[in-house]
């Protein structure tokens, strides 16, 4: 960024903040003033965001539902799309939950059990 562009920027940004309530003056300052970006593009909507393979939460849900031979009950509909919404939105927070089912899969299948 050119000075002339990084002044403006620093300009309006102390100019927001000293326009801001205590409270919201509150929650810049625990993220830090410099780390800040009160220009920051929004994120997109739920529904338009995709996982690695191109798809997004509401489809993933229907694909697995649809792979079912059974009508699953509403929680577990819930429960499925959560996870959809999650796995789209923060991939590396389903990680460890997907690891874990895998290690547990593999723990029943030596004890010749099944869940």
């Amino acid at each position: 960024m050119c000075a002339a562009i990084r002044d403006d920027f620093e300009a309006q940004k102390r100019a927001i903040y000293d326009k801001m309530s205590p409270r919201r003056r509150k929650f810049v300052d625990r993220i830090g003033y410099e780390q800040w970006d009160p220009f920051a593009k929004p994120f997109d909507p739920i529904d338009i965001r995709r996982d690695v393979t191109g798809h997004t939460a509401h489809e993933l849900t229907n694909m697995f539902l649809r792979s079912l031979n059974r009508e699953p009950e509403q929680d577990y509909v819930d429960a499925i799309s959560e996870l959809n919404v999650t796995l789209v939105t923060i991939p590396d927070r389903v990680r460890p939950l997907f690891e874990f089912c895998q290690w547990y899969a593999k723990l029943l299948e030596e004890r010749g059990l099944k869940l």
